[in-house]
């Protein structure tokens, strides 16, 4: 609960709530009562990861959110009603073949969560193909430099702004939208 009210006072475009298999996992119901009082310009989002359909629709209907972040291939399956936003996670070195990218998307490393950093150069190439959000490895130390190499649409954190797996510091969270906020306005949204 406090990480989100930090989250929000803080100015977080988004707030993402972990439904996958992690130290981060919660469970709808905990979702839906620490989100309760998030204003409704800041998008929760559902972190799912090749749920079933059934999965998702549990979740869309427990915790309603704005959002859906998943990998690319779930999208295929899932029943997303319009009104929730999809944002497909695009993982290095996974690239779909040609040319075409999701108008928004999510690029990290092989492993959600792992705090590990993307080929920066690579991303931003990708950058200029459509509103990513840059995810892996991002803190409150890189993330400028971050910013100002790949001109992401938004970042995304989460091991960055822990103490500890699983447990994120107040601190950390005010620093790092603090930090992309002072890197200027090449990133529109930060997600914690």
């Amino acid at each position: 609960m406090v990480a989100v009210t930090v989250a929000v006072d803080a100015g977080a475009d988004a707030i993402g709530f972990v439904f996958a298999d992690s130290v981060r996992r919660v469970s709808t119901r905990h979702a839906a009562a620490i989100s309760a009082h998030v204003p409704r310009r800041i998008k929760r989002v559902a972190v799912m990861l090749h749920p079933t359909n059934d999965e998702w629709q549990k979740v869309r209907t427990s915790f309603q959110p704005d959002v859906l972040q998943t990998d690319l291939a779930d999208f295929d399956y899932l029943e997303v009603p319009e009104g929730i936003e999809k944002w497909p996670v695009m993982r290095e070195g996974t690239m779909p073949a040609g040319d075409q990218l999701p108008e928004i998307f999510v690029y990290e490393s092989k492993a959600s969560g792992s705090g590990q950093i993307v080929d920066w150069q690579l991303a931003a190439q990708l950058a200029k193909r459509g509103k990513m959000i840059l995810a892996g490895g991002l803190n409150i130390a890189n993330v400028p430099e971050a910013i100002r190499e790949v001109a992401p649409f938004g970042v995304d954190v989460s091991s960055g702004v822990e103490s500890a797996p699983g447990k994120k510091e107040s601190t950390k969270i005010q620093a790092f939208i603090n930090a992309v906020r002072a890197a200027g306005s090449a990133t529109e949204e930060a997600k914690v």
